[in-house]
């Protein structure tokens, strides 16, 4: 787990210096841990990826205008995050000599954690949807921007993180993470 280590460092230290670190760290260790739930054989390329899948929000600049704007479900948006992430961490891995396969295998999954694809893919997606939704503070932080946002918007983003998951079982782990979530914005002012 050489490079799972190395790829944890780096990206605990950039979203630390991103000022990120407080609420996304547990997001990509609760991903970890559901990867692992949901295949307990997982190799080190997919515990690297789910570790290190939203990378790029650490490199993202808040005022990029071409972002700024777009709907967190905007399949140009999902695209640009997920392969710059890839690439992020792929260069990362590069420079740290990693072997090539594992680095291939790393990015396409992190490439591809919005959207699923084959067996493995649709774990890593549904390890993300489902510690999203178990993160009741992360919850609780979207439901705080409903003034910004308009409630509608939130119950759309929690509702496309619920269907997203693709694998019976992950629907079956994150339904009541997903109606508590639910039950929250609609308590909500």
């Amino acid at each position: 787990m050489k490079y799972f280590d190395l790829a944890k460092k780096f990206v605990d230290r950039e979203f630390t210096r991103s000022g990120r670190a407080p609420h996304e760290l547990p997001h990509f260790d609760r991903t970890v841990y559901w990867v692992k739930i949901l295949k307990p054989d997982a190799d080190e390329a997919m515990l690297i990826a789910a570790y290190a899948h939203d990378i790029e929000r650490s490199f993202r600049d808040k005022t990029d205008e071409e972002l700024k704007h777009l709907s967190f479900k905007d399949p140009f948006f999902l695209k640009y995050h997920a392969e710059k992430g890839a690439e992020i961490i792929g260069d990362f891995l590069f420079q740290n000599e990693a072997p090539q396969e594992l680095i291939d295998r790393v990015k396409i999954l992190v490439s591809t954690h919005e959207v699923g694809g084959d067996d493995d893919q649709n774990i890593l997606q549904s390890a993300d949807t489902i510690s999203f939704l178990e993160d009741q503070d992360k919850v609780d932080r979207f439901i705080a921007r409903m003034g910004s946002q308009g409630k509608n918007i939130i119950q759309e983003k929690f509702k496309w993180m619920y269907e997203r998951a693709q694998l019976p079982k992950a629907k079956e782990i994150v339904k009541p993470f997903y109606d508590e979530a639910i039950r929250k914005l609609e308590q909500a002012k």
